[in-house]
């Protein structure tokens, strides 16, 4: 085997064995942060979630939910793109069941528009 292959191999196989990216962009054009912040305090979600921007409550029983546009998997099994991400917010007992999340009070607008602040929340 040349000397070349023996070094770039090893290389190739260790890059392919990283976590991939998340499996499309996060942005969702005509969701709005905005409205998609009011919705999350409105429901509710930082009674269980730690959240940056919300100040009240500071919820610890749920993961916090920072850095979410980095992440792969929604919930430890989705895949992470917006459309993905309003429906897990709207309805995650549908989405996974045995979630301790229950569904919560969103329209399909309002889930995107939550999914978009979650998102922009780490950028």
């Amino acid at each position: 085997m040349p000397p070349a292959i023996r070094i770039l191999l090893p290389l190739a196989v260790a890059v392919s064995a990283c976590k991939p990216p998340p499996e499309a962009q996060t942005d969702a054009p005509l969701a709005s942060a905005a409205r998609g912040k009011l919705a999350i305090e409105r429901v509710g979600c930082a009674s269980c979630h730690t959240i940056e921007g919300i100040a009240w409550p500071e919820g610890k029983t749920a993961p916090a939910l920072e850095g979410l546009d980095r992440r792969t998997l929604i919930a430890g099994q989705l895949p992470n793109r917006p459309d993905v991400l309003a429906a897990f917010v709207r309805n995650a007992p549908a989405m996974v069941p045995g979630t301790a999340m229950p569904a919560m009070p969103l329209s399909k607008r309002e889930a995107l528009d939550v999914a978009a602040y979650l998102y922009e929340m780490g950028r």
